[in-house]
């Protein structure tokens, strides 16, 4: 099972009608508690939104019952509900979260399992060669340490190896967003970082959200209007500020912020104006 720790919620799904209706059921909190360790285990498992319990084995109702410590009347009322309102699918005897790879970061998901399966490899090749019989020692038992030619320990080698891979690839995860492959999330990636520094995994994730949710352009614009600003503590949730402003002002794409722009610029001139004719008046102009 591939090391996922986290997966996004939508910070409106309380305002969603299918959960609004679940809420109007008798036990709607357990429900909604199912429904969230539901997420969290396809999360876990992440194998395209499926429940599993290991790799190979869907996890079933009474597995899930214990798993998630509700009684397993509750959980099975739960799951009909999910399937009645669409949430969830059964594939196989399988339960699988529905439209998963909608709402999840399914590239940044891959690419954990692909780092995964290298670390795995790299482990079987280090513990492959633990089991080679190495030189004898005066007692006559194989001595497992294995040496190279030029007197290095071929684990230690292999253990490089591994971490030289895994910075690799967290490097590559900071210069992509969290394992974004996308040209212009890169572009708003380096903006952010000529001026402010490395992101961090998290920090890369975080803004790769935003990205998702209002797109490229406004995101650079809000990026730019960020890194014009002084003193921003948390520039992400700056830049998220700024475009959610954007959002309830009707502005949806580049072409509405331009007016939006051109509208505070006219405002501000108006204001100006004012300003000037009452400063001449009081000054005796």
């Amino acid at each position: 099972m591939a090391d996922i720790t986290w997966i996004k919620l939508k910070t409106d799904m309380f305002e969603n009608d299918k959960i609004k209706l679940i809420e109007a059921l008798p036990d709607a909190d357990t429900i909604i508690v199912i429904w969230v360790k539901l997420l969290a285990a396809a999360g876990k498992a992440n194998i395209n939104g499926y429940i599993m319990l290991t790799e190979n084995i869907a996890m079933n109702e009474e597995e899930m019952a214990t798993i998630f410590n509700r009684p397993l009347n509750t959980v099975r009322l739960a799951l009909q509900t999910f399937k009645r309102y669409g949430m969830i699918e059964v594939d196989n005897d399988a339960f699988r979260i529905k439209n998963w790879e909608n709402h999840q970061n399914i590239d940044g998901m891959e690419r954990v399992r692909k780092l995964n399966a290298e670390r795995n490899k790299k482990y079987r090749e280090r513990k492959k060669l633990m089991e080679l019989p190495g030189p004898k020692t005066n007692d006559d038992t194989p001595n497992v340490s294995v040496t190279s030619h030029d007197g290095t320990d071929k684990e230690l080698e292999l253990d490089i190896d591994l971490e030289l891979e895994v910075d690799k690839e967290l490097q590559q995860q900071k210069v992509v967003g969290g394992g974004l492959v996308d040209p212009k999330f890169a572009e708003i990636v380096k903006l952010y970082q000529d001026d402010l520094g490395p992101l961090t995994i998290y920090k890369s994730q975080e803004l790769g959200y935003v990205y998702d949710e209002h797109g490229y352009e406004l995101t650079l614009e809000a990026t730019k209007e960020m890194l014009s600003a002084m003193d921003v503590n948390k520039p992400i949730k700056y830049i998220e500020s700024i475009l959610n402003r954007w959002k309830r002002q009707g502005v949806t794409d580049i072409q509405k912020l331009n007016n939006y722009r051109k509208r505070g610029e006219k405002h501000a001139s108006n204001q100006s104006n004012t300003s000037t004719k009452i400063g001449d008046v009081e000054l005796g102009f």
